[in-house]
């Protein structure tokens, strides 16, 4: 059974930053890891993703420029830098996984039907 676990989230003013990490354990064969977010009233979004072999990543709109999606494999942690942070930020952040494959031009829907592997999520928020 694949774990997945956040960790990292706060309370932060606007502009300054947060790093998130999700530790991962019990895997097989993870093949594409990402961070989703959901804010209080809103649909679950795509933030970005990473694939696990080559370290490819791609980025929602939102976040491009200021997030950075990255890996420790030899730690099984999956990490999310966040910089410039704005209060549209603010959401639980969920780290999700999945061990089936997908095209890239499937992965950059970022879309949560295609994990299959979510944690429990941490909460950030971002004051003005």
């Amino acid at each position: 059974q694949v774990q997945l676990v956040e960790s990292g989230g706060g309370s932060v003013q606007a502009g300054e930053s947060l790093i998130l990490s999700c530790a991962a354990s019990g895997y097989t064969n993870l093949l594409y890891m990402g961070w989703f977010r959901q804010g209080t009233g809103k649909e679950r979004e795509g933030v970005a993703i990473i694939v696990r072999n080559t370290g490819s990543t791609y980025y929602a709109d939102s976040v491009k420029g200021r997030f950075t999606i990255s890996q420790d494999n030899a730690k099984n942690t999956l990490y999310l830098q966040m910089n410039g942070l704005k209060p549209e930020d603010s959401a639980m952040y969920y780290c999700a996984a999945t061990d089936r494959g997908a095209t890239w031009s499937r992965l950059t829907r970022l879309s949560r039907a295609d994990y299959n592997f979510w944690g429990q999520g941490t909460q950030v928020a971002v004051s003005s």
